[in-house]
């Protein structure tokens, strides 16, 4: 039976499970939002925590977009605590993704995006979901993410372009 049925009724056997399917993907994910491993780590904990405390709520279909829609909710959270922190810190914050095997400059061409944008982008290109995937997760129409998709990847395409002007070299390929 899939994890997903199994997890609504299940026990600490369907957790550890589903840290182990998910830990890593909620990890790059809650990262590409945050901007800090650190703040990552602290979020899918929590998420972990939540969502078997909540496995009961769970309508046992697309477990996926469950644990993803809880991630960025306690994503933008956490980024609301630490708010008065973040302008100041950002620059000088390293940025750090655990096996990403995107670009250095390209990861860091997400962080003067809003949550929403980096994790709109994350969500289609990372992990290639559809808009009505997105619109389960993020809660907005596919039409509305569709559009905020196509400015996110304008905002991140002028800053590459910018970096690049400043090394004097072609940091991606589009």
């Amino acid at each position: 039976m899939e994890l997903d049925k199994r997890f609504a009724t299940g026990g600490e056997a369907e957790l550890e499970e589903l840290i182990a399917d998910y830990g890593e993907k909620l990890l790059r994910y809650a990262a590409s939002i945050l901007c800090s491993h650190q703040d990552a780590e602290d979020v899918v904990q929590d998420v972990f925590i939540s969502a078997y405390k909540n496995r009961g709520g769970f309508d046992g279909r697309n477990l996926s977009a469950w644990l993803y829609k809880i991630t960025y909710n306690y994503s933008l959270n956490k980024r609301k605590r630490r708010m008065p922190l973040f302008f100041s810190d950002m620059k000088n914050e390293p940025v750090v993704y655990m096996n990403s095997s995107a670009m250095p400059e390209i990861m860091e061409a997400l962080r003067p995006l809003k949550p929403q944008e980096r994790a709109i982008l994350y969500g289609r290109i990372m992990n290639n979901y559809s808009y009505e995937e997105l619109s389960q997760i993020m809660g907005s129409s596919p039409a509305a993410l569709r559009k905020q998709y196509e400015r996110a990847k304008k905002k991140a395409a002028k800053y590459l372009d910018s970096f690049e002007n400043q090394i004097g070299g072609k940091v991606y390929e589009a």
